[in-house]
């Protein structure tokens, strides 16, 4: 075993031969501190402790609030007042104290899956919760598996940080709960097809509610649904029946768009064809009432005067109907022979 001697080894213990003992390590250890106390006693101690205390209070007068932030000040524990961003002071060593509160960020918790490298814990399921979070059961007794989003801000700072002992996560169970009664109000084919956005506002409105009356000074500003899906030992019998009523939906579609293509043609026809008939009727109606009027007239002369009105009248028919004769022939009724006639229609008329 080697021994420690006077000039060997950190223990210096005289001329003994053994391990020292607790008494002389204490004797070297007061030894030591008088001679690095600095000169003065104790007047130089208390020195060097105020200048770390004024040290120490310069560093902890001062802080900085981000752009996006407010500080809310408490003063021996009690809050005192919000503070806007920029460089402040406060009573340094622990008197005030500064908490930082992001409230013009929009913060987001998930429900059912994991965005790597978040900085909050309870943005984020648990470990091994995330999958009983999705779990729940519609107002049709089915079960469906729900992801959702909900992004919120914190709207007062004071009530955030004092009214309630930990906000983030009492939103997590209060999103939770909600979503929860939101679809158990529905049927499994509304939460997943043609009911999302009415759930999405339905229970928005709900989270908002509780909030206030939680007074946990946080704002919803949007929740939003993510993958919606049946359970996975129907999830293939769910997609079959999901592909059946799509191709029923564009075949009503091809349907509707052929009934749109033909529909208006034939109504466009048909109104065309019932305006040519009142047209038609309307130009009907006109001449017979325009003869009418001229037989009335021509009826009004003939009673005034009857021959020269017979002869007028012959003599305006046959200028009608003679032109449209191909062969002629004229028979003068006195000399009962046919008279000698020129082709007329050959001829050219040549004016004066």
């Amino acid at each position: 075993m080697p021994s420690h001697k006077g000039n060997g080894g950190p223990w210096n213990t005289g001329t003994n031969t053994g391990p020292p003992n607790l008494d002389d390590l204490l004797l070297q250890l007061r030894n030591r501190f008088n001679n690095t106390m600095p000169k003065g006693g104790p007047s130089g101690i208390i020195l060097v402790v105020l200048i770390l205390l004024v040290g120490l209070g310069f560093w902890t007068a001062y802080y900085t609030v981000p752009s996006d932030s407010v500080a809310v000040i408490q003063r021996f524990g009690q809050y005192l007042k919000n503070v806007s961003p920029g460089l402040h002071f406060k009573l340094p060593l622990g008197v005030d104290s500064a908490t930082i509160v992001p409230v013009k960020r929009q913060l987001k918790q998930e429900f059912g899956f994991t965005t790597p490298g978040a900085g909050d814990a309870f943005q984020s399921p648990r470990p091994g919760e995330g999958k009983r979070e999705t779990q729940m059961v519609t107002g049709d007794l089915n079960a469906a598996l729900v992801e959702w989003v909900v992004q919120y801000r914190i709207s007062d700072p004071a009530k955030y940080l004092f009214e309630v002992r930990e906000p983030r996560e009492t939103l997590r169970y209060v999103s939770e709960s909600v979503m929860r009664e939101v679809v158990g109000d529905r049927t499994v084919d509304e939460v997943i097809t043609i009911g999302r956005q009415e759930i999405e506002s339905e229970a928005l409105t709900k989270m908002q509610t509780l909030s206030t009356k939680y007074t946990m000074g946080i704002s919803i500003d949007q929740v939003q649904l993510k993958n919606i899906n049946p359970p996975l030992p129907v999830q293939e019998s769910f997609n079959e029946v999901n592909q059946a009523q799509q191709e029923k939906e564009k075949l009503i579609n091809e349907a509707r768009r052929d009934y749109n293509k033909v529909i208006p043609l034939a109504e466009g026809e048909k109104d065309q064809r019932i305006r040519e008939a009142d047209g038609y009727r309307l130009k009907r109606i006109n001449e017979a009432e325009g003869d009418i009027a001229r037989f009335n007239a021509l009826l009004a002369e003939y009673t005034k005067a009857p021959v020269v009105t017979r002869r007028r009248i012959y003599i305006e028919t046959m200028q009608a109907v003679l032109p449209d004769i191909q062969s002629k022939i004229i028979v003068d009724e006195q000399t009962r022979g046919i008279l000698p006639l020129l082709n007329l229609d050959a001829q050219k008329i040549i004016k004066p």
